[in-house]
Formats: C-alpha cells, sequence, structure tokens
C-alpha cells in the first residue's frame, strides 16, 4: 500500500513487482494506492493481484492562503468541504474493503501512507512499515517524526540497507530490520559493455541533480571520441538539461530516451551507469544496472548505495557533489575494456540475492517471524 502506487518510479515498480510476486505464490495480494496518478504507468500487462485505488482524482497542489480572506471564501470552502468529504469516502471505502478480510498482511510504503491509515480501523491485520530511503534522508524531511510517531506501533518497520535499519534502531525503533528491494528482472547473461554508452536512469527532476553527470561527462567526453550520454526518464528538468548540454557543445552526444517499457533492454544497452543525485536510500537503478552487469560510478550518497557498489571491485564511489572526481571515474571506465567487464561480473555476482524469489523467501520468513 503507498499514497502513489501507478506512477513510473522505483518505489513503485518495487510494489507491482512484490505484488506480482507474492500473487504468482499463492497469496491473495491487493496492491492498495491512496491517490490515483496523474501519469500511470502498466507495470504488468497481465497482473496476477488485484488493485484498488482509494481517492477518485490525483493529488492537487499544496495551496496555502496569502490573506485570511481567501481561507474564507465560498469557493475554497466549498473546495475544502469537498476534500473532507472525498477523503472520508475513501477511508470508509478502506475500511470495508480490510473488513472483508480475515487475517493478513498490510505493508504499508511510506511514512505518509501510515499516517493516513491511522483512522481507519484495521487492528485485526498486521502492519509491516517499509521506508524506501535512507536514515540520512529521514533526518532531513518530516518523514522521521511521522516514523517516530507510527512505526513502533507495527509488527516490523522495515529499510533497504542493514546500515540503515540499525540506525533506525539505534533512533528507539526496536522492531527495525532489513529487507532490500528485488530486482523487477531475472538475470541474463551479462551485457556486453562495448555501446559507448553511459547511462542515467531515474525522474528527471532537480534531486537528482543529472545537470552534474551532464558536466562530468562534458569534461570526461573531450578524450571518449564516440561515447555518449544516455538519459532514461521524464521530467521537469528535460528542457533545462537539454539547454545545458548544447550550452557545452555536447547537444548531439546527449539522448534522451525517455520512458521505457522493457528496462532490461536499457541497461543492457549501457556500457556504464551513473548516479549523481542529492540523496537516495538504496537506488534501484544501481541494482538493476549491477544485474544486468552493467558496471555503475556513483557518488557515495548512504549505506544503501555503499551496499550496492563495493568501491574498487564492482564499480566506483565517488564523493557527493565531486564532478571532477566522477569524470575522471567515467573517463577511467570507458578507457579500460578490461575493467568494465571484470566491474560488470562482479556486479552481477554482487546483487545474486536481490533477485525476486530470494527476496520473496526472506519476506515468507519475516511472515513467519511475526506469526510467532
Amino acid at each position: 500500500m503507498g499514497i502513489d502506487v501507478d506512477s513510473m518510479g522505483g518505489s513503485q515498480r518495487v510494489m507491482h513487482t512484490l505484488a506480482q510476486g507474492f500473487a504468482q505464490r499463492g497469496h491473495h495480494v491487493d496492491l492498495i494506492g491512496i491517490r490515483p496518478s496523474a501519469a500511470p504507468y502498466e507495470f504488468f500487462r497481465v497482473p496476477a493481484y488485484r488493485h484498488t485505488t482509494l481517492y477518485r482524482t490525483p493529488s492537487a497542489p499544496v495551496w496555502h492562503a496569502q490573506r485570511l480572506s481567501e481561507r474564507l471564501s465560498p469557493a475554497r470552502m466549498r473546495t475544502a468541504r469537498a476534500a473532507r468529504a472525498e477523503r472520508e469516502r475513501a477511508r470508509r471505502k478502506l475500511t470495508q474493503q480490510f473488513a472483508t478480510v480475515d487475517d493478513g498482511y498490510v505493508i504499508i510504503g511510506s511514512p505518509w501512507a501510515v499516517d493516513w491509515l491511522a483512522s481507519v480501523e484495521w487492528s485485526h491485520l498486521r502492519g509491516i512499515g517499509q521506508y524506501h530511503e535512507s536514515f540520512l534522508q529521514a533526518q532531513g524531511s518530516a518523514h522521521l517524526r511521522l516514523i517516530r510517531r507510527h512505526y513502533p506501533l507495527l509488527e516490523k518497520s522495515v529499510f533497504l540497507s542493514e546500515g540503515d535499519a540499525a540506525a533506525f534502531q539505534r533512533d528507539r525503533l526496536p522492531n527495525a530490520t532489513a529487507m532490500p528491494n528485488p530486482l523487477p528482472f531475472p538475470f541474463t547473461a551479462p551485457a556486453p559493455l562495448d555501446t559507448r554508452r553511459i547511462g542515467a536512469v531515474g525522474r528527471l527532476e532537480a534531486v537528482k541533480r543529472l545537470d552534474r553527470l551532464i558536466d562530468a561527462f562534458a569534461v570526461a567526453c573531450a578524450e571518449l571520441p564516440g561515447w555518449e550520454l544516455h538519459i532514461f526518464g521524464d521530467g521537469s528538468q528535460e528542457l533545462a538539461l537539454r539547454e545545458q548540454a548544447a550550452q557545452l557543445g555536447i547537444g548531439d552526444r546527449v539522448i534522451f530516451r525517455g520512458s521505457v517499457s522493457d528496462m532490461a533492454a536499457a541497461y543492457r544497452d549501457l556500457a556504464v551507469l551513473a548516479l549523481t543525485s542529492e540523496r537516495e536510500g538504496r537506488p534501484m537503478a544501481l541494482a538493476e544496472a549491477a544485474g544486468c552487469g552493467v558496471p555503475c560510478v556513483s557518488f557515495d550518497l548512504s549505506a544503501g548505495v555503499r551496499e550496492l557498489i563495493d568501491d574498487g571491485r564492482t564499480g566506483t564511489l565517488v564523493r557527493p557533489g565531486d564532478t571532477a572526481a566522477l569524470a575522471e571515474a567515467l573517463r577511467q571506465l570507458a578507457n579500460d575494456d578490461e575493467l568494465r567487464r571484470r566491474y560488470g561480473l562482479a556486479a552481477q555476482s554482487h546483487v545474486a540475492s536481490l533477485e525476486l524469489p530470494v527476496v520473496l523467501d526472506q519476506w515468507e520468513r519475516l511472515f513467519d517471524e511475526i506469526d510467532r
């Protein structure tokens, strides 16, 4: 269950992957989104699980009145009443849905979703709270306050890395444990790594700092004839990023691929994957690229990133924000076919524990532990 489970994002892909995997193992699964997505994505053409959305409209932009008269205007008051009525209708719908289930688990994908559930009756079910970001990210947002308030009341709280689970345990959350996200596709032969393409995968939003990657590529590609930067994803920053690439004289070598349906094929079309975000927990792009045998270069952002990249063995970590070091790491991998091959093979082996059957086994052991 999550706020928005249908947009094309890493956490959404994880929820659909788990739902499909559980359903194919014989579990009765209903994937519940509180709000519909403004841009829904079809993760499975034939899902084996049920799918429920509680609200009828996507989230509206946050609005704050500048003056008391604005907040008390008839139109604004009608809008507020309609929003309260819609919220109560959604909560009644979920309460009725939960009442039809005698026993089971509610896996809740975010602190905001746990907070939303506080006024819904579901005490006969067992709750497991997920968090898809790092402890460091939680500290810098409202997430930590919500986790401290709600997650201790759940059966288990699951985090993406052992380091983050330990940090939350130290922060007075004794039910914290680690549970990695699964890869959404099975292993195949490692990628050939001969395409002369550096890639990035993710939303084209400011937090992903793809401007840093374009800067680093502009420096590195001066010595890399024939190499291109391929960016997968959609978002509000696309025009600015295109303009940046053009100003740096590399507009013809930065390719915007948009959203694609076959991500495994997209990763296999790369020789290196780069990640330059402002913050990350345990980014799926690194895990998925490694699963395809593609070496990664990333800023050293969190315990989750360090668990996915064994620096100097499966890929390269550089100091966050250091675009000069990033450019050098890209140049080194691009210039050394054998190093890419060695890193890629080691990377695929490194993430073998993230294959879906292995992660589903971990979840089922967690269910058994809760039952005991």
